[in-house]
């Protein structure tokens, strides 16, 4: 979710794609008899490679030039709890007092840039009011997602009753481990293997180099472009668990030591008549979503399906094109998400924005004149025109290829997992759109989640519990979507919720929807109500309970 149309946030990759020695050493063993990922032999001698090896200096400011200082406000400005945006005459930082400290970090949401003064302040960390991600205020590391970036933190001091920040203007740089480079190497083999490049695998990357981590790290992906907002297929086509290789669909075999499966979801496609027709489109790549883009304009589209993409989709285009239709089998929109008031308030708007909903029928045919599409034909007999089809029926994982593997799969295709995100197989993890995993929020049930935010914490609790640090998920999901320049965020999950308590008005759409279980609230949805889902987000991850008549 986030629109499948918004401009990918650029992402720099910290991994190092180099070539090991020729023979893998087994892994050596601590004393405690557990494996540590991070003992390697190099030319014949153990090391440890640890972020100490590139400590911070005492002194981050070493030019001069470099640093600015600012006296902001009176010590009795801010009362404990509170935040504010402070202007440092080449920039502004967010001064936070909280435990009657004061902390200064840096201002904006480094995911999208939203104003974290607006975000919420809790327990030393403070949530983002649009997507949820959170960030330790004594550090600025980022500690829930999205986002790969953590913030500046600054220098604060207390003179004379006035606070004084004193902050760099160098952008804070990660403290990354970096690959060994050894004359001697094997392509063949690695010490850990990513297989798909999307928000997982890239966060799983990042993260044992953050702490450590120094050996090989391969990523391997059916995309054409590097990590961005979309997890892809990969091209391995079997993996052989016993022996620890991984076969590629041109017959390449790698060994691992270590693997996560991060391969997302395959779109559903249309089964009717024409479906190979031309301009039909499952959007999967910015290529797919570019060139819909340019057939679209000032033309006839039809989009199959009421999902997030295909809701995301007619929002960007009843701009630009001469008419949108979009077909659902469902009543309303995002009904078994948002329940049915949300779901009507939501198609009320998109239909003052000249969308036309066909609900309740399927597509029959897709008709063609000179092998390109010209029309799309319902169930219900009504014949639409169109020049360009968008197809959001839904996705199924994308693990066919592990069906003979040994590795856990449900009967709906998804890798089992536990709290490490471990699979059944010592050293095979699994993390994204791909996987059942225990959620906290919901007494450890086995859920799905296949949204942005939670595959980043996904590769985050993989990639540290490859390094045997036994850290468990506990994160409450969050997501959001935007649509007319609009947006809907959520927070929690509400599947068979039974009750939707409403406050605000649906048709200024100005409200917040409360999802109960029994007399428990399980999620939270708004609309132009920050930062309340980032409150209840934080009130949830506290691990207390709202009940129904809290909110009623």
């Amino acid at each position: 979710m986030g629109g499948c149309f918004s401009k990918p946030k650029p992402v720099e990759v910290k991994i190092e794609v180099v070539i090991p020695e020729k023979e893998r050493s087994k892994e050596e063993m601590s004393p405690n008899g557990k494996a540590s990922p991070l003992i390697y032999k190099v030319n014949g001698t153990a090391r440890h490679y640890h972020l100490e090896e590139h400590p911070i200096a005492s002194n981050p400011y070493h030019n001069p030039k470099d640093v600015v200082e600012a006296s902001v406000c009176h010590v009795k400005d801010l009362e404990n709890g509170q935040m504010r945006e402070v202007d440092l005459g080449c920039g502004k930082a967010l001064l936070i007092k909280e435990s009657g400290e004061f902390y200064a970090m840096g201002h904006k949401c480094p995911h999208y840039g939203a104003p974290l003064v607006k975000g919420v302040l809790s327990k030393g960390r403070v949530r983002c009011p649009w997507h949820g991600a959170c960030f330790n205020i004594s550090t600025g590391d980022i500690e829930d997602f999205p986002g790969l970036d953590s913030l500046p933190r600054f220098q604060v001091k207390i003179e004379k009753e006035k606070v004084y920040i004193r902050a760099s203007k160098q952008r804070r740089t990660k403290m990354m481990a970096k690959c060994i480079s050894l004359s001697n190497y094997n392509l063949s083999s690695t010490n850990v293997l990513i297989i798909g490049a999307g928000a997982a695998g890239l966060v799983c990357a990042e993260t044992l180099r953050q702490e450590g981590f120094s050996d090989r790290i391969v990523m391997c992906t059916m995309d054409r472009h590097l990590p961005y907002d979309r997890p892809k297929l990969s091209k391995v086509a079997a993996v052989d668990i016993k022996n620890k290789i991984a076969v590629f669909k041109d017959g390449f075999k790698m060994e691992y030591n270590k693997l996560l499966i991060a391969t997302g979801n395959t779109p559903k496609a249309l089964s009717c008549k024409g479906k190979e027709v031309e301009n039909v489109f499952n959007i999967r790549t910015p290529e797919d979503a570019n060139r819909v883009v340019k057939l679209a304009t000032s033309k006839n589209v039809v989009i199959v399906g009421a999902s997030f993409l295909g809701m995301e989709v007619a929002a960007y285009l009843a701009e630009r094109a001469h008419s949108v239709s979009l077909v659902e089998l469902e009543e309303v929109p995002f009904k078994k998400f948002f329940g049915e008031r949300v779901g009507r308030a939501v198609m009320k708007m998109f239909e003052n924005h000249r969308v036309k909903f066909y609900m309740q029928t399927e597509v029959s045919e897709l008709r063609e004149q000179e092998n390109k599409l010209k029309e799309v034909v319902l169930k219900s007999g009504k014949v639409l025109r169109a020049d360009v089809c968008v197809v959001g029926i839904g996705a199924v994982p994308a693990t066919g290829f592990l069906k003979q593997s040994g590795i856990n799969i449900d009967s709906k295709g998804f890798i089992v997992v536990n709290k490490m995100m471990q699979t059944n197989i010592p050293g095979v993890f699994a993390a994204g759109d791909t996987v059942m995993f225990p959620l906290a929020l919901r007494n450890n049930k086995k859920v799905n989640v296949p949204h942005w935010q939670m595959a980043h914490m996904h590769g985050r609790i993989a990639a540290l519990n490859m390094l045997a640090h036994g850290t468990e998920i506990s994160t409450i999901p969050y997501l959001w979507t935007a649509m007319f320049g609009k947006s809907i965020r959520y927070a929690g999950h509400g599947e068979g919720f039974d009750d939707v308590v409403i406050q605000g008005d649906l048709d200024e759409l100005k409200f917040v929807a409360f999802y109960t279980k029994s007399d428990e609230v399980v999620a939270v949805a708004s609309m132009n109500y920050d930062p309340i889902v980032s409150k209840v987000a934080e009130v949830l991850a506290a691990g207390r309970t709202i009940r129904k008549r809290d909110v009623e």
